[in-house]
């Protein structure tokens, strides 16, 4: 399982949202590209990068930070926030976006998802699941579609979508462990889906949550604050998953 640094860029700073309220923001640097340049010396594999202003406004905001992050390193990044047209998918693309990541253009004008896989390949897209209370949260979580998640997964799982970033917003900047419950019905939808691979966000705490997560066959675990904050350490918490071991 990859654990994936996230840098979350709200004017200009490396910045991390509770619950992805932007009144409730902790602010870990002003280098957004000093901290991906961190991650990356650290031993990330892959960092998930997000333009906060970009999925507030609906278009590119932070983009000269997010291109000069791609620019500056050789691992794949996944781009997120403001992804609303085929333009601006294609745009990210050409920078050298390992993925960009598609939320409200999927759950709004699902066909556009398709569009975007049969031009750029699907393994350049991937799909952000942000659900609240079963359903798809919308415009940078800050309005809730009637769309359920299973229902919405499936959608893109038949429009060929195969990553899927699924956030927990309840539990995002929390620090409360993931919610593994709730989480099970959908590990069961994707364990019926071989093609399909779903990435986790929100509440990862210790390391032990991602060892557990890497147990359930999560392919990936998207870090945030309690790398900031010092209560994950990355490097160690990758010999933790490369050992099996129990931290």
């Amino acid at each position: 399982m990859e654990i994936i640094p996230a840098i979350d860029i709200r004017g200009g700073n490396c910045v991390q949202l509770v619950q992805g309220d932007y009144g409730r923001e902790r602010v870990f640097g002003d280098d957004p590209v000093a901290m991906a340049q961190r991650w990356a010396t650290e031993g990330a594999r892959r960092l998930h990068v997000v333009d906060l202003d970009a999925a507030y406004e609906g278009r590119p905001v932070n983009d000269a930070i997010v291109a000069r992050i791609l620019q500056a390193l050789a691992i794949p990044v996944q781009v997120s926030g403001g992804a609303r047209d085929a333009e601006t998918i294609a745009r990210w693309v050409d920078a050298g976006a390992g993925r960009v990541v598609i939320g409200t253009l999927a759950v709004e004008q699902p066909d556009a998802v398709g569009a975007a896989i049969a031009r750029h390949g699907a393994d350049r897209i991937a799909v952000a699941v942000d659900a609240r209370g079963g359903k798809a949260a919308v415009k940078g979580w800050r309005e809730t579609s009637e769309t359920p998640v299973d229902a919405f997964i499936l959608s893109m799982i038949a429009r060929g979508a195969r990553h899927f970033i699924y956030t927990d917003i309840d539990r995002d900047g929390m620090l409360e462990h993931p919610g593994f419950e709730a989480l099970a019905p959908l590990l069961a939808l994707f364990a019926e889906q071989p093609d399909a691979s779903l990435i986790y966000s929100g509440g990862i705490t210790t390391v032990d949550d991602l060892v557990r997560l890497a147990d359930y066959g999560v392919a990936g675990a998207i870090v945030g604050t309690a790398l900031y904050d010092g209560r994950i350490d990355l490097r160690a918490a990758q010999r933790a998953l490369e050992s099996g071991d129990d931290w």
